[in-house]
């Protein structure tokens, strides 16, 4: 299994020296989940390690906690930021003490991703949470200084990792090539590290796609290879390096270098790949190549085994650009993914949605999820009646709704209750009177046929025959 691992998980740090730099990170996170570890919990009972990427947060806090006996729950901001998965998860976890080790650090990466807009509701209970809890959390960032993170950066400890130096850096591409036993030329090092902007991550990535294709490291090599990590390569130029690939392993670089996270690049894939590939026999053999690297990303999420990484790597890049065997390759240009079209599409609808349902929850005093599911449907079949705009109309006053809101619940005929909204502002109480006399009204009953007495509803306990009487 080691020899198939991608270089970034085998040479990942198992001790705290053994993180390139960082040394004044090192010593202020060690003081503070040395507080933890002695049973004390800090004035801050949260950390926010903030840098640029591939520098060694994540690496620090595995090692760190390693060296304390700690367990650690990592997570990911982008997967746990809804209010319900976050106090599910984190909430729960902050409350809780291991059965056999010193503590839990609960590490959350990439927490800047969160959208204080589309997640309402999850910074505000990763707050509550950081208050109360009794386990040290660590959160990760690349920007920590957004607006929205204000409120989380005042209950944390702030701790700055720094880019990392070239030096640092020759330092670490050459234990790994003695390691792996590889001749590296210095010259092919030192551009590797130069075109990797500090980044350790994507030196190291670099170096293994050099040394796994060619067996050694050259600078004319690396030249001709490495290109530099594009932190803005955009998913057309994965796209096209997964699908014309002519190696197996530039089709693999092509993933691991991606800026898309696994789950966002396997959508575009299984979007393109009828696009591209004309024969079936090669349809097939690249949607099961991505089916099984769905399900090892699935169990890596699932089950913490980070190593089978590779195999995803492997099945995402390599397997479906060597899949088309029989047939040609299109010239269909490639487009946004029917799933992430209509997700664009419908983030306002459900944005309105969201908000409407919040809205009618204070009013009604029900819960949002009973709004959505028996209030709204309701709410629609009455504003969408052409026939009697009024009562939608006077539904939209009580309730407040604005425009946006009765667009949403009248669809084709929201300019028909919009009228009667503005006729009702205008109109004087007995005009509006008169209009609601105007409206249908249910049919009356037919009369009972002559000769039979209709029968009388037994209200009365019992005291019917006394009545007649």
């Amino acid at each position: 299994m080691s020899g198939r691992l991608p270089w970034v998980v085998k040479y990942r740090p198992r001790r705290v020296d053994e993180v390139v730099g960082q040394d004044e990170a090192k010593r202020v996170l060690r003081e503070w989940l040395g507080q933890w570890a002695k049973g004390r919990i800090p004035e801050k009972r949260a950390a926010l390690l903030y840098g640029p990427p591939g520098v060694g947060k994540t690496s620090l806090v595995e090692a760190l906690a390693r060296e304390l006996d700690f367990d650690v729950l990592e997570l990911n901001a982008s997967d746990y930021r809804r209010k319900a998965d976050i106090e599910r998860t984190v909430g729960v976890a902050a409350g809780k003490k291991p059965l056999f080790k010193r503590g839990l650090i609960i590490l959350m990466d990439e927490v800047d991703g969160i959208d204080p807009k589309a997640d309402e509701g999850g910074l505000e209970a990763l707050l509550g949470i950081v208050k109360k809890t009794i386990n040290p959390i660590v959160f990760t960032a690349n920007d920590p200084w957004k607006e929205q993170l204000r409120p989380l950066r005042d209950l944390c400890l702030m701790v700055e990792f720094k880019e990392l130096s070239e030096g640092a850096l020759m330092a670490l591409l050459k234990r790994i090539c003695d390691s792996e036993r590889i001749y590296c030329d210095e010259g092919a090092l030192r551009y590797i590290v130069e075109k990797s902007m500090g980044d350790a991550r994507a030196a190291i990535n670099d170096l293994q796609a050099v040394a796994e294709g060619y067996g050694k490291v050259t600078l004319d090599l690396v030249r001709a290879i490495v290109k530099g990590r594009d932190k803005t390569l955009n998913i057309w130029r994965t796209l096209n390096n997964i699908f014309y690939a002519r190696q197996a392993w530039m089709a693999k670089k092509a993933v691991t270098q991606s800026e898309e996270d696994y789950e966002s690049l396997i959508t575009w894939l299984s979007d393109s790949i009828p696009k591209k590939y004309e024969d079936p026999l090669d349809l097939y053999r690249a949607y099961e190549a991505l089916a099984r690297a769905t399900l090892q990303l699935s169990r890596g999420k699932t089950t913490g085994e980070w190593s089978l990484l590779s195999y995803v790597f492997d099945l995402m890049g390599p397997g479906v650009a060597f899949a088309r065997i029989s047939g040609g390759i299109s010239r269909e240009k490639y487009g946004f993914p029917e799933k992430v079209r209509l997700a664009v599409q419908l983030k306002s609808v459900r944005e309105v949605r969201e908000k409407l349902a919040e809205q009618l929850s204070r009013s009604i005093l029900a819960s949002k999820s009973t709004i959505k599911n028996e209030v709204i449907p309701y709410m629609m079949v009455i504003f969408r009646n052409e026939s009697n705009p009024l009562m939608a109309a006077r539904l939209a006053l009580g309730y407040r709704l604005d425009k946006e809101m009765i667009k949403f619940l009248a669809g084709p005929n929201a300019d028909n209750v919009i009228k009667a909204i503005e006729k009702i502002k205008r109109a004087k109480p007995e005009e509006v009177k008169v209009e609601v006399e105007r409206q249908p009204k249910a049919q009356p009953k037919p009369p009972a046929k002559e000769g039979r007495e209709e029968r009388r509803p037994r209200t009365t306990g019992g005291l019917d025959r006394f009545i007649k009487k």
